[in-house]
């Protein structure tokens, strides 16, 4: 592991590495001066920049307008709506899914705390199920890509301009994708909860849509770069295989529907979670974690003994992060952040401090601990841990810079987004080319466009940030990076 700020020598006995740990997150002092609410603001305004289709009569980002309006249309269907996935214009439907599913946990287990941008919030999930559901309307069928990503990435061009292939991509039962198909079922199920008392109706069908793609996805497998590889490889391959997405998407459907078979069929597939090596894994592809703190919260609540296996995962999963005994494949930059291998670090800073504040609010309210070892965790320690990750986002870092677009004084201004670095087409009404957008991408001039609430990939594992459009993987933005931040920024704005 690298030095760091929680750094302590190899023969330090655990004990006492935790005491001087929980002395370090929980004595030492921590700015006071964030206004979480204004993060959670702007965090879900993002996604409103991030927004494919016809644009509604309440969109607040106005440099944008409509875009890609006959997705779909070379094969029939009406593909429009969803969301860009980050700073180019192809609709991924796995990550676009995932994001949709964390977007409808931050409301589930946060939305008491988000005040006024609850119904924002509630608006950023049903752009993403709007979409889902044209893409499983056709039974035992799922499109899961508009967009050629090659063409795409040849080109720099505002969204509203695009002229690269809009090709369309599927999964049926002769080209399988239990991954990307399990994670839509997720996310329909999921946000079916979000919708309950809002809008019965619209709830029954995304409850009824999610048990029929999960149906096609466990009965049809096999992975969806596997049947698209040339599509989606190398850019949302899933190499972690597609059993995860299975387990989690049988977990949402538990959890919003109660009905007995989810619960048996993730009792007899939790084998799929016995792999040490990706315990602390939780994104797009690796579900492991995310499953494990869902499902405990039913042990924890005292319902569900028979889900005892998850508990134990989910405490292993939170003692292999924590700073000073973490595991291997975790690291601290000097400065305290999260860091893991791969490009787009905060998407692992977000996802995994959103399970750390969420398990953290299940052990509390069960009045539990978590053992590691010879010692234990708190709830406190893991809502502490979170808050700091959270608060490294937003300044309390070595740049003393906001990783957040448009919060704080000092951000990242050349982010990695072709909507964002282009002239608005207000500013330039005539159409700028496939090739003739080079010039922005190569500029050193800030995007005249400001992505309100865009987290960028951030720095690297030594705290450096270059602040510049060709390193994309420190600086550009993810809808995924965004969706777990938010209900991050829901608690944090309630109980700062």
């Amino acid at each position: 592991m690298a030095r760091n700020a929680f750094s302590f020598p190899g023969n330090v006995p655990a004990f006492r590495v935790f005491h001087a740990l929980l002395f370090l997150l929980l004595l030492s002092p921590i700015s006071a001066g964030h206004d979480y609410h204004d993060a959670l603001r702007k965090s879900i305004l993002f996604f409103e920049g991030q927004r494919s289709g016809k644009l509604p009569p309440d969109q607040r980002l106005r440099w944008r307008r409509d875009s890609a309006l006959h997705d779909g249309a070379s094969v029939g269907v009406d593909l429009t709506g969803g969301y860009y996935d980050a700073g180019d214009n192809i609709k991924f439907g796995f990550p676009m899914a995932f994001t949709t599913t964390l977007l409808s946990w931050s409301i589930i287990d946060f939305g008491r705390n988000m005040g006024p941008e609850l119904s924002n919030a509630v608006k950023a999930v049903k752009w993403g199920t709007d979409y889902l559901l044209k893409a499983t309307a056709v039974p035992n069928v799922i499109f899961v890509q508009v967009g050629d990503a090659y063409s795409d990435h040849n080109c720099w061009e505002r969204p509203e301009d695009m002229d690269t292939l809009r090709t369309v991509y599927k999964i049926d039962k002769n080209h399988p994708g239990s991954d990307v198909a399990g994670e839509t079922a997720a996310a329909l199920a999921a946000a079916s909860i979000v919708f309950r008392s809002r809008d019965p109706a619209y709830s029954r069908l995304l409850l009824n849509r999610a048990v029929r793609v999960f149906e096609f996805a466990d009965r049809y497998r096999g992975a969806y770069s596997s049947s698209l590889r040339s599509a989606v490889c190398p850019f949302y391959c899933d190499v972690n295989g597609y059993q995860d997405e299975l387990l989690w998407g049988a977990a949402w459907l538990h959890k919003a529907s109660r009905r007995r078979d989810y619960r048996e069929y993730i009792v007899k597939n939790e084998v799929v979670l016995r792999a040490g090596d990706t315990i602390n894994e939780f994104g797009w592809d690796n579900k492991h974690a995310g499953i494990n703190v869902l499902v405990s919260k039913e042990v924890l609540m005292g319902k569900a003994e028979y889900f005892e296996s998850f508990k134990r995962n989910a405490d292993g999963f939170m003692c292999s992060i924590l700073p000073g005994i973490s595991h291997p494949q975790v690291q601290y930059s000097p400065g305290g952040l999260i860091f893991k291998a791969g490009g787009s670090n905060m998407q692992h800073v977000t996802s995994l401090s959103f399970l750390l504040l969420a398990y953290s609010k299940y052990l509390s309210h069960a009045r539990k601990i978590v053992p590691c070892g010879e010692t234990s965790a708190s709830p406190a320690l893991l809502k502490r841990l979170a808050q700091r990750q959270v608060d490294y986002i937003l300044g309390d870092n070595p740049l003393r810079m906001s990783y957040m677009v448009g919060y704080g004084t000092r951000y990242p201004r050349r982010i990695h987004h072709r909507g964002s670095s282009l002239p608005s087409t207000q500013a330039h009404p005539a159409h700028i080319g496939c090739k003739a957008g080079s010039r922005y991408f190569l500029s050193p001039n800030p995007n005249p466009n400001v992505l309100v609430g865009a987290v960028v990939g951030g720095p690297n594992v030594t705290d450096a940030f270059p602040d510049s459009r060709p390193y994309f993987q420190e600086s550009e933005p993810t809808t995924y990076i965004n969706a777990p931040l938010v209900g991050l920024l829901a608690y944090f704005s309630a109980h700062p």
